[in-house]
């Protein structure tokens, strides 16, 4: 603070002592105004950056020449402890008006298509829609032609009993077609995408020549939003309490998750989806050598179902559309304050570079686990060639996980995210790879550095991303027609409002 000194009657004779008072404190009013005005000033210019991009001023440009800063320490409650509830819970009764189901005469086969958890959303859908059409439904067929081409029968992934059981007051299921309808016109359907109760009550009048119904692919085969409360909730039924695990994969699912609690008590479940098929599919190629590249484009374009052949991977990576890297996954957990020592569980297939790329994470987090070294050779080997097998092993313990990440938001992701919510909204990050990527740039680009202020900016990005309750998205603004429901949030990653209600509501 500035603090003149009082002049002598000799050097200054014409001032008084007491007039010099009011001048001293003009000038600090002075002063201090415009130090007001001029931090406002910044607070207004901060407030006007768009929400994906981190300006440039929030990284001081003295920092390149400084040593990195070790962040700050944060709590082991902010680190691990799961969102509050708000006093929600899941809720899958049906409402007052819902009919036992009757016994029909028509009959619902499915073909499922996709990964595991591609199919087991898209057989939850396919109950729905079997109650929809009044259909009795068989138990569906499992894609053996996606890229991981598993031969398992639906009673290896799951519980084939119990889905029936479970299922008796919604939908009548048995297991196979009666015999004398297996050689009868069947009217084969491909059924449009995110339909509407309507588009499937206008659909039933093919019993009218038909006593059988073959869908040829069964994800996302319902809206995601404005579908009657009992639909919506025996969807959520048929997902979370019927479509369970098979016996085998449920008791080793748990066996390891009681060995990882053994190892660390606590630990974060990583799917990390940098897998071959999915940067084949993303057409992301970032920090790939041209070998590689040139690999997985000859890959896409071999692959008949995959429309899209050319990609722009600067593009695609700018806009948040590839997997993270697992030396980016390394810096983002770092930032938000997890310790090297953090039990890891990678939940994923084969990584694409191998041991070589998982370095770049393992160099940050050396405690990292996988199936092969958390399974006896024994439990591995009855895992071996049947990947929607391991899958399951990989979902189970991403759900009992005390935080779940996902390096990208695909059907895996979602799904866990989704139980996540309905089990009480377990601590999950979503990473918001598009802000992520512009951080990550300017890092490697020598524009700043790893330290305190990075990290606070990583953080305060996801202060919000952490898997607290909030209603599920509606399309994005501006978009019309069917385009509208590609842009919604999907049922099965956010199944509230319909099946998490309050304590007063029907649950």
């Amino acid at each position: 603070m500035w603090n003149p000194r009082l002049p002598t009657r000799r050097a200054a004779p014409r001032f008084r002592r007491g007039n010099l008072f009011p001048v001293v404190l003009i000038i600090i009013l002075f002063f201090s105004l415009s130090s007001l005005f001029l931090t406002r000033k910044g607070l207004d210019e901060d407030d006007r950056e768009t929400p994906h991009r981190v300006p440039d001023k929030v990284f001081p440009h003295k920092i390149l020449t400084m040593k990195p800063q070790i962040p700050e320490q944060i709590s082991e409650q902010d680190l691990w402890v799961t969102p509050s509830s708000f006093g929600l819970h899941p809720c899958t009764k049906p409402t007052s008006r819902y009919e036992v189901s009757h016994v029909s005469d028509h009959f619902l086969t499915v073909k499922s298509n996709g990964g595991l958890n591609q199919m087991r959303t898209g057989i939850s859908d396919m109950v729905a829609v079997a109650r929809i059409m009044n259909a009795t439904l068989v138990i569906p067929q499992l894609d053996r032609r996606s890229f991981w081409k598993d031969t398992s029968t639906f009673s290896e992934i799951f519980d084939e009993e119990y889905f029936i059981e479970a299922l008796k007051r919604d939908v009548r299921v048995v297991k196979a077609l009666p015999k004398e309808l297996e050689s009868v016109p069947h009217a084969r359907k491909h059924f449009t995408s995110w339909a509407s109760v309507g588009y499937y009550e206008e659909m039933s009048h093919l019993w009218n020549q038909y006593q059988v119904i073959h869908v040829a692919k069964s994800d996302s085969r319902l809206a995601n939003n404005d579908l009657p409360l009992d639909i919506q909730r025996l969807r959520c039924r048929a997902l979370y309490h019927a479509l369970r695990f098979s016996p085998p994969i449920e008791i080793l699912g748990k066996k390891l998750v009681e060995r990882l609690r053994d190892r660390g008590g606590q630990y974060i479940a990583l799917h990390l989806r940098y897998e071959k098929d999915m940067l084949s599919f993303t057409g992301c190629t970032y920090g790939l050598t041209e070998a590689e590249s040139e690999e997985l484009r000859k890959m896409r374009e071999s692959t008949s179902h995959w429309k899209i052949k050319k990609i722009n991977s600067t593009e695609q990576r700018l806009e948040g559309y590839c997997p993270l890297t697992p030396n980016e996954v390394g810096i983002f957990l770092r930032a938000l304050g997890y310790p090297a020592r953090t039990l890891i569980y990678i939940a994923s297939g084969e990584i694409y570079g191998g041991h070589a790329r998982l370095l770049e994470l393992s160099s940050r987090f050396q405690n990292l686990v996988f199936k092969e070294t958390l399974a006896t050779k024994e439990e591995l080997e009855a895992l071996r060639d049947h990947a929607s097998q391991a899958a399951a092993i990989d979902y189970i313990i991403s759900v009992e996980s005390d935080v779940f990440v996902a390096s990208y938001s695909g059907n895996m992701a979602r799904a866990v995210e989704g139980h996540r919510r309905f089990l009480g909204h377990r601590k999950t990050i979503n990473p918001d790879r598009k802000g992520l990527v512009n951080i990550l740039d300017k890092l490697e680009s020598g524009k700043l550095s790893e330290g305190t202020s990075f990290a606070h900016a990583i953080r305060e990005m996801h202060a919000n991303r952490q898997g607290a309750p909030r209603k599920r998205r509606g399309p994005s603004a501006g978009i019309k027609g069917r385009a509208r429901f590609r842009t919604e949030e999907s049922f099965y990653e956010n199944p509230y409002p319909e099946c998490i209600c309050r304590r007063n509501r029907n649950g």
